[in-house]
C-alpha cells in the first residue's frame, strides 16, 4: 500500500493540503500520514522567563498541537481513510524529509504560503527546500488553493 505524507502546519494553507492529500489517498486507497513538525526546544532562555516557565509553555503548545492533529486524523478516519497522525519536534525540513523516508512515502504533500523573496514567489522557503531535497515526488499546494 502506498503512503502519502501530508505536512500540516496549522496555517490556512493546511486545509487545502489536507483536502488534496485525503482526496488522493481515497482515490488511490493509500495510507495517509499527517505530519506536524513542531518547533525545536529553544537554545536560549532569557533572564525574564525562567527555564521552567519556558518548558511549561512548550509542553502546553505541544499538547495543543497534538490534540489538533489527532482531531484532523479522527475526522478523516470517520470517512474510511487509513490515517496516522505524527507530531515531531525539530527543524522542519530535515524532520519532514527524515520522516518521509522512514515511512517510505510515495508522495509528500506540502503547502506554500507564497511569501518571501522573488526566488520564492511560487514556493515558500520550506516547500522549496523540501522539493529540492526530497527522495520522493512532492506536490506543493499553493496558498491560493484556499477556499474563500
Amino acid at each position: 500500500m502506498q503512503t502519502i505524507v501530508a505536512a500540516i502546519d496549522f496555517s490556512p494553507v493546511s486545509d487545502p493540503v489536507l483536502e488534496f492529500a485525503a482526496d488522493l489517498a481515497r482515490a488511490t486507497k493509500a495510507r495517509l500520514v499527517l505530519v506536524h513538525i513542531a518547533a525545536p526546544e529553544p537554545d536560549f532562555v532569557s533572564y525574564d522567563v525562567g527555564p521552567e516557565t519556558e518548558r511549561e509553555a512548550v509542553a502546553k503548545r505541544l499538547r495543543q498541537q497534538h490534540r489538533q492533529l489527532q482531531e484532523l486524523a479522527d475526522g478523516l478516519r470517520e470517512t474510511g481513510l487509513d490515517v496516522t497522525a505524527l507530531l515531531i519536534q525539530g527543524p522542519t525540513v530535515e524532520k519532514l524529509l527524515e520522516e518521509s523516508q522512514r515511512l517510505d512515502a510515495g508522495l509528500l504533500v506540502v503547502g506554500s504560503h507564497g511569501r518571501g523573496a522573488i526566488g520564492r514567489v511560487l514556493l515558500g522557503s520550506v516547500s522549496e527546500a523540501v522539493v529540492r531535497r526530497a527522495s520522493c515526488p512532492v506536490t506543493v499546494v499553493p496558498a491560493a488553493a484556499q477556499k474563500k
